[in-house]
């Protein structure tokens, strides 16, 4: 299938470039362009595209609004922002709000085709490069709440799979199968309705399950 774009950014000069990148990949089209945040809600509402990508600093209202008032409109829409800003705070407002991506101008075309791809199967996508300030700025909250409906086992679970370990290592390490390790996971992402480890990551540190020790 081919994905609808709505391509929202008040720098004519971004717009050709994220333009002229886009059109070299397959099943993304770009079906309309905004160049301030009410022009960009107002699209989203015409058009209903699958994908927004929003810059996140405009005129005419900051990218933040306009994102609140697109997930209103267009709530099928998917919204991948579009930022110079690398600190924690604006990176968490931006998904509490609803963002499904963040992605940074700077990105390469390659990154920018991960992003899309990881965006319009709905799972979450962060720049490489705020990775670690997102997830030391999350460490240094204190836990807010208990993970809910989860089994010690599974918190276990959760716990190794933040830290990167491979499935089959948890597997040997916990004296489970893989396919035992592959059930918790998929009840975890059902009962906590995340369905991506980039989700699972963050759901982890802000919630206290990883601790800066780990």
């Amino acid at each position: 299938m081919t994905y609808r774009l709505l391509l929202a950014d008040d720098h004519e000069l971004i717009r050709a470039g994220v333009r002229i990148m886009i059109q070299g990949m397959d099943q993304y089209e770009i079906i309309a362009e905004a160049e301030d945040g009410p022009e960009a809600v107002r699209l989203a509402s015409q058009y209903a595209p699958d994908i927004v990508i929003l810059d996140i600093s405009m005129k005419g209202g900051g990218g933040l609004e306009a994102l609140r008032s697109i997930r209103e409109v267009s709530p099928t829409s998917r919204v991948l922002m579009l930022s110079m800003h690398t600190d924690a705070e604006t990176v968490f407002e931006a998904l509490e709000q609803g963002a499904t991506g963040y992605l940074l101008k700077d990105a390469a075309k390659a990154e920018l085709h991960l992003a899309l791809r990881a965006v319009s199967r709905d799972e979450r996508y962060l720049s490489s490069a705020i990775m670690q300030p997102v997830i030391a700025q999350a460490l240094a909250k204190p836990a807010t709440m208990e993970a809910d409906g989860l089994t010690q086992r599974q918190v276990e679970i959760l716990r190794l799979i933040s830290r990167g370990t491979s499935t089959r290592a948890i597997a040997e390490g916990l004296g489970l199968s893989i396919k035992t390790v592959e059930a918790h996971r998929s009840q975890i992402m059902r009962r906590l309705d995340i369905h991506d480890v980039p989700g699972l990551v963050l759901y982890a540190v802000r919630e206290g399950i990883v601790s800066p020790d780990d």
